[in-house]
Protein backbone atom coordinates (compact mmCIF):
# COMPACT_ATOMS: atom_id res chain seq x y z
CA UNK A 1 0.00 0.00 0.00
CA UNK A 2 1.05 3.23 -0.58
CA UNK A 3 -0.28 6.94 0.72
CA UNK A 4 0.77 9.47 -1.05
CA UNK A 5 0.07 13.35 -0.17
CA UNK A 6 0.08 15.64 -2.78
CA UNK A 7 0.16 19.21 -1.20
CA UNK A 8 -0.27 21.69 -4.66
CA UNK A 9 -0.02 24.89 -4.04
CA UNK A 10 -0.23 24.98 -0.29
CA UNK A 11 2.13 26.19 3.04
CA UNK A 12 4.38 28.43 3.61
CA UNK A 13 7.78 26.95 4.17
CA UNK A 14 7.63 27.07 8.06
CA UNK A 15 4.59 25.15 7.68
CA UNK A 16 5.98 22.55 5.90
CA UNK A 17 8.58 21.95 7.94
CA UNK A 18 6.02 22.13 10.91
CA UNK A 19 4.11 19.10 9.64
CA UNK A 20 7.67 17.25 9.40
CA UNK A 21 7.90 17.76 12.79
CA UNK A 22 4.47 17.02 13.86
CA UNK A 23 4.61 13.47 11.38
CA UNK A 24 7.87 12.40 12.56
CA UNK A 25 6.42 12.20 16.37
CA UNK A 26 3.74 9.32 15.25
CA UNK A 27 4.82 5.69 15.09
CA UNK A 28 6.51 4.62 11.98
CA UNK A 29 4.40 3.29 9.25
CA UNK A 30 2.85 -0.13 9.41
CA UNK A 31 4.53 -3.25 7.71
CA UNK A 32 3.93 -2.85 4.28
CA UNK A 33 2.76 0.69 3.66
CA UNK A 34 4.83 2.93 2.11
CA UNK A 35 4.35 7.03 2.50
CA UNK A 36 5.32 9.55 0.70
CA UNK A 37 4.80 13.42 0.61
CA UNK A 38 5.18 15.84 -2.56
CA UNK A 39 5.26 19.59 -1.38
CA UNK A 40 5.45 23.12 -3.81
CA UNK A 41 9.13 22.15 -5.64
CA UNK A 42 10.92 25.05 -3.78
CA UNK A 43 10.83 23.52 -1.00
CA UNK A 44 12.03 19.98 -1.99
CA UNK A 45 15.61 20.51 -2.07
CA UNK A 46 15.70 21.73 1.75
CA UNK A 47 13.21 19.02 2.90
CA UNK A 48 15.44 16.83 0.93
CA UNK A 49 18.55 17.06 3.38
CA UNK A 50 16.45 17.26 6.61
CA UNK A 51 15.67 13.50 7.00
CA UNK A 52 11.83 13.79 6.65
CA UNK A 53 10.13 10.91 7.92
CA UNK A 54 8.84 10.04 4.38
CA UNK A 55 9.15 9.61 0.74
CA UNK A 56 9.71 12.71 -1.10
CA UNK A 57 7.68 13.39 -4.19
CA UNK A 58 8.05 16.32 -6.74
CA UNK A 59 3.75 17.41 -8.11
CA UNK A 60 5.99 18.27 -11.89
CA UNK A 61 8.42 17.45 -13.59
CA UNK A 62 9.85 19.21 -17.16
CA UNK A 63 9.36 17.40 -20.63
CA UNK A 64 13.08 18.47 -21.68
CA UNK A 65 16.43 17.68 -20.73
CA UNK A 66 18.55 20.76 -19.58
CA UNK A 67 19.13 23.87 -21.05
CA UNK A 68 17.19 27.24 -22.18
CA UNK A 69 14.14 26.36 -20.72
CA UNK A 70 13.69 29.06 -17.67
CA UNK A 71 11.43 27.77 -14.85
CA UNK A 72 11.63 24.36 -15.47
CA UNK A 73 13.08 22.17 -13.73
CA UNK A 74 14.64 18.14 -14.97
CA UNK A 75 14.39 14.99 -13.58
CA UNK A 76 17.89 14.46 -12.54
CA UNK A 77 17.16 18.06 -10.82
CA UNK A 78 14.72 16.43 -8.73
CA UNK A 79 16.70 13.14 -7.59
CA UNK A 80 19.75 15.42 -6.63
CA UNK A 81 16.96 17.39 -4.07
CA UNK A 82 15.96 13.70 -2.39
CA UNK A 83 12.76 13.29 -4.23
CA UNK A 84 12.00 9.55 -4.92
CA UNK A 85 8.67 10.05 -7.06
CA UNK A 86 7.35 12.70 -9.52
CA UNK A 87 3.76 12.95 -9.93
CA UNK A 88 3.13 13.07 -13.81
CA UNK A 89 0.13 13.66 -15.62
CA UNK A 90 -2.53 14.96 -12.96
CA UNK A 91 -5.66 16.55 -13.84
CA UNK A 92 -5.10 19.84 -13.21
CA UNK A 93 -1.71 19.94 -14.94
CA UNK A 94 -3.70 18.27 -18.06
CA UNK A 95 -6.68 20.28 -17.78
CA UNK A 96 -4.98 23.97 -16.60
CA UNK A 97 -1.09 23.62 -17.96
CA UNK A 98 -0.89 22.69 -21.28
CA UNK A 99 0.24 18.80 -20.85
CA UNK A 100 -1.37 16.94 -23.07
CA UNK A 101 -0.86 13.07 -23.60
CA UNK A 102 2.35 13.65 -25.71
CA UNK A 103 3.91 16.22 -23.45
CA UNK A 104 2.65 13.91 -20.50
CA UNK A 105 4.44 10.29 -22.21
CA UNK A 106 7.71 12.72 -22.34
CA UNK A 107 7.61 13.47 -18.90
CA UNK A 108 6.88 9.83 -18.02
CA UNK A 109 10.04 8.28 -19.74
CA UNK A 110 12.31 11.42 -18.24
CA UNK A 111 11.19 10.59 -15.12
CA UNK A 112 12.42 6.88 -15.84
CA UNK A 113 15.28 7.68 -16.47
CA UNK A 114 16.30 9.43 -13.50
CA UNK A 115 15.60 6.02 -11.47
CA UNK A 116 13.05 7.80 -10.25
CA UNK A 117 9.52 5.94 -9.67
CA UNK A 118 6.60 7.85 -11.51
CA UNK A 119 3.35 8.23 -10.15
CA UNK A 120 1.03 8.43 -13.56
CA UNK A 121 -2.38 10.03 -13.01
CA UNK A 122 -5.63 9.05 -15.50
CA UNK A 123 -8.47 9.94 -14.82
CA UNK A 124 -12.49 11.15 -15.88
CA UNK A 125 -14.37 14.12 -16.22
CA UNK A 126 -18.18 13.89 -15.29
CA UNK A 127 -19.44 14.51 -18.66
CA UNK A 128 -17.09 11.42 -19.36
CA UNK A 129 -18.59 9.18 -16.76
CA UNK A 130 -22.46 10.64 -17.68
CA UNK A 131 -21.62 9.79 -21.27
CA UNK A 132 -20.30 6.32 -20.41
CA UNK A 133 -17.24 6.42 -21.62
CA UNK A 134 -15.00 6.70 -18.72
CA UNK A 135 -13.20 3.41 -19.10
CA UNK A 136 -12.74 4.34 -22.84
CA UNK A 137 -10.77 7.47 -21.63
CA UNK A 138 -8.70 6.06 -18.62
CA UNK A 139 -7.49 3.41 -20.85
CA UNK A 140 -6.57 5.56 -23.55
CA UNK A 141 -4.63 8.01 -21.21
CA UNK A 142 -2.59 4.52 -20.26
CA UNK A 143 -2.11 3.65 -23.34
CA UNK A 144 -0.24 6.60 -24.84
CA UNK A 145 1.40 7.23 -21.28
CA UNK A 146 2.72 4.18 -20.27
CA UNK A 147 2.25 1.19 -22.86
CA UNK A 148 5.73 2.27 -24.72
CA UNK A 149 6.87 1.92 -21.67
CA UNK A 150 9.23 -1.71 -21.41
CA UNK A 151 8.22 -4.50 -19.15
CA UNK A 152 11.79 -3.87 -17.22
CA UNK A 153 10.40 -0.30 -15.68
CA UNK A 154 7.38 -1.01 -14.78
CA UNK A 155 8.43 -1.86 -11.18
CA UNK A 156 8.77 2.13 -11.23
CA UNK A 157 5.47 3.25 -12.04
CA UNK A 158 2.75 3.57 -9.48
CA UNK A 159 -1.19 4.54 -11.26
CA UNK A 160 -2.75 6.77 -9.72
CA UNK A 161 -6.83 6.45 -11.03
CA UNK A 162 -8.49 10.42 -10.66
CA UNK A 163 -12.22 10.81 -11.08
CA UNK A 164 -11.66 14.52 -11.74
CA UNK A 165 -15.38 15.12 -10.80
CA UNK A 166 -14.63 14.01 -7.27
CA UNK A 167 -11.49 16.28 -6.80
CA UNK A 168 -12.29 19.51 -4.49
CA UNK A 169 -15.82 18.80 -5.17
CA UNK A 170 -16.80 16.99 -2.01
CA UNK A 171 -17.84 14.56 -4.12
CA UNK A 172 -16.17 10.98 -3.64
CA UNK A 173 -16.48 7.72 -6.17
CA UNK A 174 -18.74 4.91 -3.80
CA UNK A 175 -15.78 2.01 -3.47
CA UNK A 176 -17.47 -0.01 -6.23
CA UNK A 177 -17.28 2.67 -8.41
CA UNK A 178 -13.25 2.95 -7.57
CA UNK A 179 -12.95 -0.98 -7.74
CA UNK A 180 -14.58 -1.05 -11.49
CA UNK A 181 -12.30 1.57 -12.16
CA UNK A 182 -9.37 -0.04 -10.99
CA UNK A 183 -10.01 -3.48 -11.75
CA UNK A 184 -10.46 -2.81 -15.65
CA UNK A 185 -6.64 -0.74 -15.02
CA UNK A 186 -5.53 -3.70 -13.73
CA UNK A 187 -7.12 -6.05 -16.03
CA UNK A 188 -5.65 -3.21 -19.05
CA UNK A 189 -2.04 -3.92 -17.20
CA UNK A 190 -2.10 -7.77 -17.71
CA UNK A 191 -3.00 -7.38 -21.19
CA UNK A 192 -0.14 -5.04 -22.56
CA UNK A 193 2.43 -6.35 -20.21
CA UNK A 194 0.96 -9.53 -18.13
CA UNK A 195 -0.29 -11.12 -15.06
CA UNK A 196 2.34 -10.58 -12.45
CA UNK A 197 3.47 -7.07 -13.34
CA UNK A 198 -0.22 -6.14 -13.30
CA UNK A 199 -0.36 -7.44 -9.64
CA UNK A 200 2.70 -5.79 -8.37
CA UNK A 201 1.43 -2.44 -9.98
CA UNK A 202 0.27 0.16 -7.12
CA UNK A 203 -3.33 1.37 -8.11
CA UNK A 204 -4.15 4.25 -5.86
CA UNK A 205 -7.72 6.23 -5.49
CA UNK A 206 -7.08 9.58 -6.11
CA UNK A 207 -10.72 11.34 -5.58
CA UNK A 208 -11.53 12.90 -1.87
CA UNK A 209 -9.99 9.82 -0.44
CA UNK A 210 -9.57 10.83 3.68
CA UNK A 211 -10.36 9.31 7.04
CA UNK A 212 -13.98 9.12 7.38
CA UNK A 213 -14.12 6.64 3.73
CA UNK A 214 -10.62 5.37 3.47
CA UNK A 215 -11.13 1.77 5.20
CA UNK A 216 -13.81 1.19 2.74
CA UNK A 217 -12.06 2.81 -0.18
CA UNK A 218 -8.93 0.68 1.09
CA UNK A 219 -10.70 -2.58 1.08
CA UNK A 220 -11.39 -2.98 -2.39
CA UNK A 221 -9.53 -5.73 -3.98
CA UNK A 222 -7.46 -3.42 -6.14
CA UNK A 223 -7.06 -0.19 -4.79
CA UNK A 224 -3.47 -0.08 -2.93
CA UNK A 225 -3.66 2.92 -1.33
CA UNK A 226 -4.50 6.85 -2.38
CA UNK A 227 -3.12 9.92 -3.52
CA UNK A 228 -4.71 12.27 -1.13
CA UNK A 229 -5.21 16.19 -1.81
CA UNK A 230 -6.65 17.90 1.00
CA UNK A 231 -6.85 15.52 3.39
CA UNK A 232 -2.83 15.28 3.64
CA UNK A 233 -1.87 19.06 4.55
CA UNK A 234 -2.86 18.06 8.47
CA UNK A 235 -0.80 15.82 9.99
CA UNK A 236 -3.04 13.60 11.81
CA UNK A 237 -5.71 13.22 9.17
CA UNK A 238 -2.78 11.97 6.82
CA UNK A 239 -1.26 9.69 10.07
CA UNK A 240 -5.36 8.59 10.16
CA UNK A 241 -4.72 7.66 6.41
CA UNK A 242 -1.56 5.64 6.96
CA UNK A 243 -2.99 3.59 9.65
CA UNK A 244 -5.90 2.63 7.08
CA UNK A 245 -3.62 1.62 4.59
CA UNK A 246 -2.03 -0.75 7.63
CA UNK A 247 -5.51 -2.29 8.72
CA UNK A 248 -6.32 -3.02 4.71
CA UNK A 249 -2.52 -5.02 4.80
CA UNK A 250 -3.49 -6.56 7.94
CA UNK A 251 -6.87 -7.82 6.70
CA UNK A 252 -5.48 -8.78 3.08
CA UNK A 253 -3.04 -10.63 4.94
CA UNK A 254 -5.62 -12.77 7.03
CA UNK A 255 -6.05 -16.50 5.39
CA UNK A 256 -9.34 -17.08 3.73
CA UNK A 257 -11.82 -18.86 5.17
Amino acid sequence: MLVAGNWKSNKSFNEAQEFAHAFARFPKAPLGVEVMVAPPAPYLAALGTKGVPFLLGAQNVSSTGPGAQTGEFTADMLSGCGVTDVIVGHSERRDGHGDDDDRVAEKVNRVLDAGLRVVFCCGESLHDRQSDVHFDKVLRQLESGVLHLSAEVMSRVVVAYEPIWAIGTGLTATALQAQEMHAAIRQWLSEAYDTDIAKRIPLLYGGSCKPSNADELFACQDVDGGLIGGASLDPESFQALVEAAGRAVMNREKPKA
